[in-house]
C-alpha cells in the first residue's frame, strides 16, 4: 500500500476516534448524549474494522483498546510523587467546628474558603497524563509507593485516554490527577444479579466490587465491570491553578469527571448546611457516600498548614452518622476465631442498611447480648457502623411476642465439639482444642490475607477444603501442596490450581519485612503495631526466643497481659519450629525490620492513644488489638504525647488531664 493511502486511511481513524472521544465524554462524563447508543455502536464498529483491516495504525489510546488485554503476571510498584494521604475524620458539626478553628489560628485574618464534595465510599486512584496521554494510574497503596494498575482504569469509559486540547485552556506536560473509582447503586446490583446467575458468590457491597476490580490481573474481567470514576485533587505536577475551584474547571474541560455535587463553601456555616443538605439527599443519589470532604480551596493556604505523618491540616472527612434499619433475629449462631474466641452472630431477616443488604451482625460476646438483651426472634434496630460493620443498636421490646428464646453460649466448641473456657477477668469463651478445625481455618485465611503474606488465589471455600481433608493442618503445609492436591478440590480446574501454586511460589520471593511475619502468626494480643516492635528490637527468631515477659514490657506500648501471651505462644515448640522455618523459607534475613504504614486508613492511623473507663462490650485486651489493627499505638498513661483519649462508661482522672492538656477525647464507638 502506498504512503498516501496509508496516510488517508490514518487522517480517517484519527477522524472517527476523536469523534467516538467526543461522544464518549458527553455520555459517560457529562451524561448528555447527542447520539443514539446504535449510532454510538456503529461509530465504534467502523473504527475496529479499519483498524484491523490496518494493525500498524492501532495505538493504546484507541476507543477500541478499552475492551481489555492479555493476564498480566502481578502489578509493578509506582512511586507517587507526592503522597497520597489519608483523611482524619469528624463526626459531628462541634467537632467541625474545631477544625475550623484550628484552621483560623493558623491563618489569622485571612478570607478562607471550603471546596465540598461528597464523599463516596470507593477506591483512590491517581492518573498521570503525558502530553495529554493516560500513561500510568496507580493505587494509593501504603501512601508512598501505589500498583501500576493502568490495564485495568484504560477499560473505565469515564476516564479520558486522551485529554482534550484547548487553546485557551492548555493542559501541562506532566498532569496528575486523583479520584475515586467507585460503581453505582444500580451498576452494583445488577452486577451481584449476574454473579448469582454464574453461580458466584456475590460482592458484600460497591466498594469490594470496586477494589477487588481494579485489582484484577486479567483486564479482560475489569473491563466487564460498571466502574466509574470521579476526579477529587491534584496530585504532585498539577498546572497553573491557585485553587481547587479553578483546578476542577480545568480537568473538567480537558475530558475528566468532576462529582456535580462539589460545592466552594465561603465560610464554615456554610458547609454545615451544605452537610445537612447532601444527608438529606443521600439516598437519592446514584452511588453510596457516608459522608463529605472539606478541604481548603487555596493551594497556597495548603501549603502553609502543611501534613502531618498521615494526614493534611488542610481538609477532613465530615462522616454521616451511620443509617440504621429494623429486621428480626431469625438465628443466633456462634463463630470460631483463629485464637479461639467464640463469638456469636445474630442471623437477620435479610434488610437494605445504606445500599447494602445486611443478614448477620456480629454480637461480640455473652455480656453484650445480656446487656442488649437480645434474644431469638426479637426485633432489633441495627446499623451499619462506621457505614461498614453490621452491629445491633436495641432491641425494639414493644414488638415481643412472647416467644422469643433467651441465647446462652454453648459449653462445647460448635466446631469440633471440645469444651470451652473463659479466662480469669476476660468476658471471652475460647475453645481448648489446638486441633479445632475452625480455628485452623480462620488462622490460615489470616496467614495468607492482604494484611499478613498476601497469598492470592487462597479463598475461605479453598482453604476450608484444605483443612477438612486434613492437607493442610498448620501454615507450612501451603509450601508443601502439589497439583493434584489443589485440582482434587471442588470447583477447581488446572489454571486456577497452577495460578494459587504460582502464588505461593512467590511469596518466598517477595521482600517481606519481619514484622509481617510475626503479624500473620497470629499471635493473641499482636497486632500489626506490636509486630514491628517486636521485630525492631529482636529481629531474628532466635533473639525473639529468648526474650523475657521482663524484656518484652520495657517496649513502649507492650504491658504485662501481652508481653505474657507473646511468650506463651512461643514456648510451644510448634510455633518456634514454624517461624525459623518460615523465615529461612520466606528469605528474609537481610530485610529491614521496621513496620511501614498500616494497611487500614482510619481515624487512629498514626495516632497514640489510651483508653480509660468501661468500654461497651469489649475487654481492655480486645479494645488494644483492634485499635492496634487500626493503626493506632495503645499506651498506659496520658502524656503530651498521646494524640486521643477514648473514654468508656465511668472515666476517671485520665480524663481530666487530657482536658487540662488539651488533648482530643471521643467516646468509644461499638463498631471500632
Amino acid at each position: 500500500m502506498s504512503d498516501k493511502r496509508l496516510s488517508k486511511v490514518k487522517k480517517e481513524i484519527d477522524k472517527l476516534r476523536q469523534e467516538i472521544n467526543h461522544h464518549s465524554h458527553r455520555y459517560y462524563v457529562l451524561d448528555s448524549p447527542l447520539i443514539s447508543d446504535f449510532q454510538y455502536d456503529m461509530l465504534l464498529k467502523d473504527l475496529e474494522l479499519l483498524e484491523k483491516k490496518f494493525p500498524q495504525l492501532v495505538s493504546a489510546d484507541s476507543p477500541t483498546q478499552r475492551v481489555g488485554g492479555a493476564p498480566l503476571e502481578g502489578f509493578a510498584k509506582v512511586n507517587h510523587s507526592q503522597k497520597m494521604l489519608s483523611l482524619d475524620n469528624v463526626f459531628d458539626p462541634q467537632e467541625f467546628l474545631d477544625f475550623t478553628s484550628r484552621i483560623y489560628k493558623l491563618l489569622p485574618e485571612e478570607k478562607v474558603e471550603f471546596m465540598v464534595e461528597p464523599k463516596l465510599d470507593g477506591v483512590a486512584i491517581e492518573l498521570i497524563y503525558e502530553n495529554g496521554h493516560l500513561k500510568t494510574a496507580a493505587t494509593r497503596g501504603d501512601g508512598a509507593v501505589g500498583e501500576n494498575v493502568t490495564s485495568n482504569i484504560r477499560t473505565i469509559k469515564s476516564v479520558p485516554l486522551v485529554l482534550y486540547s484547548q487553546e485557551s485552556d492548555q493542559f501541562p506536560s506532566i498532569l496528575e490527577v486523583r479520584g475515586e473509582i467507585f460503581i453505582g447503586k444500580t451498576d452494583f446490583s445488577k452486577l451481584n444479579q449476574k454473579m448469582l446467575e454464574q453461580n458466584k458468590e456475590p460482592f458484600a457491597n460497591p466498594r469490594n466490587a470496586a477494589a477487588g476490580s481494579i485489582r484484577q490481573l486479567d483486564s479482560r474481567v475489569c473491563a466487564s465491570r460498571p466502574l466509574d470514576m470521579f476526579c477529587h485533587s491534584p496530585g504532585g505536577h498539577i498546572d497553573d491553578s491557585k485553587n481547587l475551584a479553578e483546578f476542577f474547571l480545568h480537568v473538567k474541560g480537558w475530558g475528566l469527571k468532576i462529582n456535580p455535587y462539589n460545592r466552594l463553601c465561603h465560610n464554615q456555616q456554610d458547609v454545615v448546611d451544605y452537610y445537612y443538605h447532601l444527608q438529606e439527599i443521600r439516598e437519592g443519589l446514584p452511588y453510596e457516600i457516608d459522608g463529605l470532604v472539606i478541604k481548603i480551596n487555596s493551594f497556597e493556604q495548603q501549603k502553609r498548614l502543611g501534613t502531618l505523618s498521615k494526614s493534611p491540616r488542610w481538609a477532613i472527612a465530615f462522616k454521616f452518622e451511620p443509617m440504621q434499619q429494623t429486621t428480626v433475629v431469625e438465628d443466633i449462631i456462634v463463630q470460631v476465631g483463629r485464637t479461639g474466641v467464640l463469638t456469636p452472630v445474630a442471623i437477620l431477616s435479610p434488610a437494605q442498611v445504606g445500599g447494602v443488604m445486611v443478614n448477620r451482625a456480629t454480637l461480640h460476646n455473652q455480656e453484650e447480648i445480656e446487656k442488649k438483651d437480645i434474644r431469638l426472634g426479637d426485633t432489633v434496630l441495627i446499623q451499619r457502623a462506621g457505614d461498614v460493620i453490621p452491629e445491633v443498636v436495641k432491641v425494639i421490646k414493644e414488638k415481643r411476642q412472647g416467644d422469643e428464646k433467651i441465647f446462652k453460649m454453648p459449653l462445647n466448641c460448635p466446631s469440633c465439639g471440645e469444651l470451652v473456657f473463659q479466662r480469669k477477668n476476660e468476658i471471652a469463651w475460647r475453645c481448648t482444642n489446638p486441633n479445632c478445625r475452625s480455628k485452623i481455618v480462620e488462622a490460615i485465611k489470616h496467614f495468607v490475607s492482604r494484611t499478613a503474606l498476601n497469598i492470592e488465589g487462597l479463598g475461605e471455600k479453598i482453604i476450608e477444603q484444605l483443612v477438612g481433608r486434613k492437607i493442610v493442618r498448620q501454615f507450612l503445609d501451603l509450601y508443601n501442596l502439589n497439583l493434584d492436591q489443589i485440582i482434587s478440590l471442588d470447583r477447581m480446574g488446572q489454571k486456577s490450581s497452577e495460578n494459587i501454586l504460582a502464588a505461593i511460589e512467590n511469596s518466598k520471593q517477595r521482600d517481606y519485612p519481619f514484622y509481617r511475619l510475626l503479624f500473620s502468626l497470629g499471635t493473641d494480643q499482636v497486632g500489626l503495631h506490636t509486630a514491628g516492635l517486636l521485630a525492631k528490637i529482636f529481629p531474628s527468631p532466635e533473639k525473639l526466643f529468648n526474650a523475657s515477659i521482663e524484656n518484652l514490657q520495657q517496649l513502649d506500648g507492650i504491658g504485662p497481659v501481652v508481653a505474657k501471651s507473646i511468650c506463651q505462644f512461643y514456648s510451644k515448640e510448634e510455633n518456634r519450629h514454624q517461624l525459623s522455618t518460615l523465615y529461612k523459607l520466606l528469605n528474609m534475613s537481610e530485610l529491614q525490620e521496621t513496620p511501614g504504614d498500616p494497611p487500614v486508613d482510619s481515624p487512629l492511623t498514626g495516632k497514640t492513644v489510651v483508653i480509660t473507663g468501661t468500654i461497651e462490650g469489649r475487654t481492655r485486651n480486645e479494645a488494644r488489638d483492634i485499635i492496634e489493627k487500626l493503626g493506632g499505638k495503645v499506651v498506659s498513661s496520658v502524656s503530651k504525647k498521646t494524640n486521643l483519649l477514648l473514654t468508656g462508661e465511668k472515666a476517671g482522672s485520665k480524663l481530666n488531664k487530657a482536658k487540662k492538656l488539651g488533648i482530643q477525647t471521643s467516646i468509644w464507638l461499638g463498631y471500632l
